[in-house]
């Protein structure tokens, strides 16, 4: 295993740092880097979140390895497929892995790789729209679902796993 590198990137919700380590991203954490290591992929994903906040990326086309047990791995890919702007709920997910609600809350609460893997689009049951862990907590997560074309007045998420 080699050691890992991170880059600062500027964002709507304050400094980024995005961390790389074995070609892939491991972490997206909330503040500012204390030692950039610029890298071809680094760029990428600086340039892939530019475009995201700036409502020009439908979808991160980046490596991401995030570490996690088996279940926190199948909420992660599960969030992975939410499109942007639509939402599911933790008890959509969890019957789709046969799971737990709140084993599904807390795997989206343990998730290293924020906004890249978009655990903000998880919402609570009846279009609540449950905690987030990120820094900000809910304002963040209305911000960045607002940001994908999520609207407030809908009173129920915009994603079905019975619809999809």
């Amino acid at each position: 295993m080699t050691t890992a590198v991170q880059i600062a990137v500027a964002s709507p919700l304050g400094p980024l740092t995005v961390v790389e380590r074995d070609g892939a991203i491991v972490a997206v954490n909330w503040g500012k880097a204390q030692r950039e290591t610029p890298t071809p992929l680094l760029a990428r994903a600086a340039a892939q979140l530019e475009a995201y906040f700036t409502r020009g990326l439908a979808a991160f086309d980046l490596p991401l390895a995030p570490d996690g047990d088996d279940f926190q791995q199948a909420v992660w890919r599960a969030m992975r497929a939410i499109p942007r702007g639509r939402t599911r709920t933790y008890g959509d997910i969890a019957r789709e892995l046969k799971g737990d609600p709140r084993d599904v809350g807390a795997a989206c609460g343990t998730n290293p790789i924020p906004i890249l893997i978009p655990c903000h689009r998880v919402t609570a049951a009846a279009g609540a729209l449950g905690g987030y862990s990120g820094k900000g907590g809910g304002a963040t997560k209305r911000f960045l679902l607002e940001l994908e074309g999520w609207r407030p007045e809908s009173d129920l998420p915009l994603f079905r796993a019975a619809e999809g």
